[in-house]
């Protein structure tokens, strides 16, 4: 099976390292857990379950979101959320390098599981999972979900499917995401004693509840990046003119 590694390295200030290896099926981005006999009683589905989840528990036994997240919040139990880490994030392409507070290299980690992790109302950000940024932030999660959202319909569109360019299925989505972000924590509170796991889903739900907004607004606080597609050719014509008179 061809697959997608990304290791997330964290480095303690008492210099203990913490190595995460993911593994993703190259061809459906899911990850591949590492088989085990039990799971903890707050993974199962019927534990907290979401409101808005299609799973039911006949067919599916723990939630697959809980389970993609039980091993860091047992390696990361003994972390407060503002120490400070040296966060390596490794791909085949690339590398970054960072010094970061725990609860934010954690949630960059959970965000990449969640989106992996075989839940159906998360697996839409399987594309932004493929070419991962790790610690985006607000401005780059607005850019890279709705970039992500409008080439998907593009691909819908060109099967002859509706498409929307609205944006109103991906508010959808991440409405959906803030349901699931409350309900993980609910989870989370029964699995872990410290507060880093617990913050780090609580800076996921801030870019949740940020992107409704900001499609809301147009996308204004993006729409400077794309000036030059406003312009016309009457306006490179001006522009030539002035450059040379100057």
């Amino acid at each position: 099976m061809e697959t997608v590694t990304i290791q997330y390295c964290f480095t303690l200030a008492n210099g203990i390292r913490e190595a995460i290896d993911l593994k993703l099926d190259a061809k459906n981005l899911d990850l591949i857990v590492s088989s085990r006999d039990t799971f903890p009683s707050w993974t199962n589905l019927d534990f907290q379950q979401c409101p808005n989840c299609p799973l039911t528990i006949s067919k599916h036994k723990y939630c697959p979101l809980a389970v993609s997240l039980v091993d860091i919040v047992k390696r990361f139990e003994d972390i407060i959320s503002y120490d400070q880490v040296h966060l390596d994030v490794s791909t085949k392409e690339r590398s970054v390098s960072q010094e970061t507070t725990a609860q934010k290299g954690i949630s960059s980690l959970m965000g990449l599981l969640m989106a992996t992790s075989g839940c159906p109302l998360t697996a839409f950000f399987k594309p932004m999972a493929r070419f991962h940024l790790p610690l985006a932030n607000e401005e780059e999660t607005i850019y890279r979900a709705t970039s992500m959202y409008l080439l998907a319909q593009y691909f819908l569109k060109n099967d002859g499917k509706s498409a929307d360019f609205k944006l109103d299925g991906l508010k959808k989505i991440y409405k959906n995401m803030q349901i699931i972000n409350t309900a993980i924590a609910k989870r989370l509170r029964a699995g872990t004693e410290t507060d880093s796991s617990l913050n780090a889903i609580v800076l996921l739900d801030l870019f949740a509840r940020a992107l409704p907004l900001v499609i809301e607004d147009s996308l204004q606080e993006i729409r400077y990046l794309f000036s030059s597609f406003f312009q016309t050719d009457a306006d490179f014509k001006l522009d030539r003119r002035q450059g040379l008179n100057n």
